[in-house]
């Protein structure tokens, strides 16, 4: 599925209720599916959804049009939760981290997000996958294979030239052919 369409004035939404909420409605499933693709727990699902659009509203005044699209922008700000998140959890006991916020979330919405989680377990397969790739080749890999940015935007979420993440996908794509199996192959 396709990234979002971008909305015209990302600074208006730390101000603009509106505004903040026109962006969430037209965002909420990339999200959803970004994070779905990156954790297994439904509880840390939705604690990581609202903690993007947090810090949505959070930078949304220091959003740069020039720099790249919102879509990208999003990418960026999500990568930086998610980034933020594992490094808390390797920190904290995984006794607190199971207790926080979970007593937010009635059975028919930790079910739902359980089906969303289920259905991206072939992307969290991938994931693991990319492990042997390095941490640059794999951020570009995700982006564009995984979530579905282009090229352009992926470089831009993550600062890097087009021509640098083109040669880091490329490199990524070499030495994944040895990882993982083709779908193209003929098997007699």
């Amino acid at each position: 599925m396709e990234p979002p369409a971008d909305v015209a004035d990302i600074s208006d939404i730390g101000r603009d209720p509106d505004a903040f909420e026109a962006f969430y409605r037209e965002h909420l499933p990339w999200v959803r599916r970004f994070v779905a693709r990156r954790v297994d727990d439904p509880h840390t699902a939705a604690d990581l959804t609202a903690d993007i659009f947090l810090a949505v509203i959070d930078s949304a005044a220091r959003y740069d049009a020039s720099a790249g699209t919102a879509t990208a922008w999003l990418a960026g700000v999500a990568r930086h939760v998610v980034a933020d998140h594992v490094r808390r959890r390797v920190r904290e006991s995984r006794a607190h981290g199971r207790l926080s916020g979970r007593a937010l979330l009635d059975e028919q919405s930790t079910e739902r997000i359980a089906d969303r989680i289920d259905g991206e377990r072939m992307a969290r397969e991938l994931h693991r996958s990319l492990a042997s790739l390095p941490d640059s080749q794999r951020a570009v890999v995700e982006l564009v294979a995984v979530d579905g940015l282009s090229l352009t935007e992926a470089a831009q979420a993550l600062g890097i030239s087009a021509g640098n993440a083109r040669v880091r996908y490329h490199r990524a794509r070499t030495r994944l052919q040895d990882v993982l199996p083709s779908p193209f192959e003929v098997t007699a």
